[in-house]
């Protein structure tokens, strides 16, 4: 290593910023990220979401599916350069039914871009996943969209993701009118008014900006909407708090912008505050020390997994947070749970789809390893080094179905297309200790029909999925003390019928009714129910070797 190397591993690390847009559906997410991303200069052309049927799509949606239905079923990374910054973005599932691929997601980022439907307010996926990022102090940008339309008061939707989310909110940019009557935003901290004009492929520099907060102009060209505005403005300044970095950064206080994402408006101002405000990578804790971004060696976790990226290849690619060193090409590396060594040359940088091979990384950056099954969900990879992250949740399916392939000849096929899909964490698979018919588990409805339709036309295999009759699945471990391998084997002896084996070999009981798990416990003392698990952690290892 250079003598000059650990001083540029610092600077590449203050230059990063790693977030996530996360919302309910239809709160116009991916819009927001499709234009951040016209603003940065990356793409010069924006993929209409509405109009799904047409030729152009998002650039971040681009499984077949996505595109049919107009919805984010898998979350998508991209990296841009603005202002000298290194921005690696992921936009994530909306809908509940994918809320585990987002709760995975957010453990890989510094902080998180909330979008707000200004016409529905908070609203349920919202809330859930506040609850992740506030577990995580995760720091939080908020953007409300869709001002040109009819929408809620704006003092309204303060006082509402102030109660509902239990955060304060400081207002730094602030509408003037809504709807037909939507005029603009008032730039609050940097004194001037941004005037609205419709247009999706606006990009910086095309808006008319006029100066001062209250320009006598403003009265006469705005009307009462500007009226409205000023006298909303001066209750904010005195009832708002001013800004405080320390608690913007530990996911107590939230900037507030007003806009409209499908027409590229309010959205400069959001792109200059992550750059400002958000946080360079920070330290992370692994179960044997906490370790710091701009260490040497280089360290990182897999949160994602994803075949069939592009079909053509039947490739899959395993997502990687980088936290701490330099990342070089073709560098020998060391996955920590299996103790296999990887040299990957072929490292890539994403653009949704789009990819390029890549030289170098620094912590904070997404990149992604094509491989064949090395990497699973939660793997450290390191320099040599035995370290763990944690943090990677799983949560108990809450919805259950029987999978068989409609034509035997494909047998096959199907267990290795849901043996991919069970590693990518698109829905968990079962192999039940006793029979052969597989299972699949969800947290809801939608999951069951994305896996179909990747299976038809990704694996080439049509898949009957019909109901299945448990309700309720927990892993179950045992503590040394408690007779730890042999107790845990002793279990799944006496209940084959009802235990299964999920993509990481962590063995699971499936049962029908609450009132069945606990009268399992109180039979059962010694072994432990959890509803959660953290990947293949080493407990569920040293097991399932057993």
């Amino acid at each position: 290593m250079s003598t000059d190397q650990p001083s540029r591993i610092q600077s590449e690390v203050r230059r990063r910023r790693t977030f996530a847009i996360i919302s309910h559906p239809d709160a116009g997410k991916t819009t927001l990220t499709e234009k951040l991303l016209l603003f940065s200069g990356a793409i010069q052309i924006a993929g209409s979401v509405k109009a799904r049927k047409a030729s152009r799509h998002a650039t971040s949606d681009w499984m077949e599916i996505e595109k049919q239905r107009g919805i984010s079923v898998a979350s998508s990374v991209m990296q841009m350069e603005y202002r000298d910054c290194v921005i690696n973005l992921l936009d994530t599932p909306g809908h509940q039914d994918f809320s585990e691929d987002t709760y995975r997601v957010l453990t890989a980022v510094d902080a998180a871009l909330m979008v707000i439907d200004a016409a529905n307010g908070v609203e349920p996926q919202t809330r859930r996943l506040l609850q992740v990022c506030r577990a995580r102090n995760t720091p939080i940008l908020t953007f409300v969209n869709k001002m040109d339309r009819e929408v809620q008061e704006p003092l309204a939707l303060m006082d509402e993701i102030e109660r509902e989310l239990g955060m304060t909110v400081v207002p730094f940019t602030w509408p003037v009118g809504m709807g037909k009557h939507f005029h603009g935003v008032m730039d609050l901290r940097q004194k001037r008014m941004r005037v609205f004009a419709p247009g999706e492929d606006r990009v910086a520099g095309d808006e008319e900006v006029l100066d001062g907060l209250d320009n006598p102009a403003y009265a006469e060209r705005f009307g009462m909407q500007y009226e409205n505005a000023q006298g909303e403005i001066e209750l904010v300044n005195e009832a708002a708090p001013t800004f405080d970095l320390d608690d913007f950064l530990n996911g107590r206080q939230t900037p507030m912008f007003f806009g409209s994402a499908v027409n590229n408006f309010g959205v400069q101002e959001v792109l200059d505050a992550l750059v400002e405000l958000a946080p360079a990578p920070a330290e992370r804790a692994a179960m044997q020390r906490v370790v710091q971004p701009e260490e040497p060696k280089f360290t990182g976790v897999v949160f994602k997994i994803q075949a069939n990226m592009d079909p053509a290849h039947r490739d899959r690619i395993a997502f990687l947070r980088v936290a701490s060193g330099h990342f070089e090409r073709g560098m020998r590396l060391k996955v920590v749970r299996s103790g296999k060594e990887l040299r990957p040359n072929t490292v890539v940088s994403f653009l949704s789809q789009r990819r390029e091979l890549l030289d170098e990384a620094f912590a904070g950056d997404i990149i992604g390893i094509p491989n064949h099954g090395v990497l699973q969900l939660g793997d450290t990879i390191t320099e040599g080094e035995a370290l763990q992250y944690t943090g990677l949740p799983f949560f108990a399916p809450e919805m259950f179905r029987s999978v068989e392939v409609a034509d035997p000849l494909k047998t096959k096929q199907l267990r290795e297309g849901l043996r991919q899909l069970g590693e990518e964490g698109a829905i968990q698979v079962f192999r039940p200790e006793a029979g052969s018919v597989l299972l699949l588990g969800a947290v809801g409805q939608l999951q069951f029909e994305v896996v179909a339709h990747r299976l038809e036309h990704e694996y080439n295999v049509k898949a009957r999925i019909t109901a299945a009759r448990y309700n309720v699945a927990r892993w179950v471990t045992c503590d040394e003390a408690d007779g730890g391998e042999k107790e845990l084997r002793r279990f799944i002896d006496h209940n084959a019928h009802r235990v299964a084996w999920d993509a990481v070999n962590a063995p699971t009981v499936l049962l029908e009714y609450a009132g069945e798990l606990r009268a399992m416990q109180e039979n059962w003392p010694k072994i432990k129910f959890h509803a959660l698990r953290e990947h293949a952690g080493l407990v569920f290892q040293k097991q399932m070797d057993a």
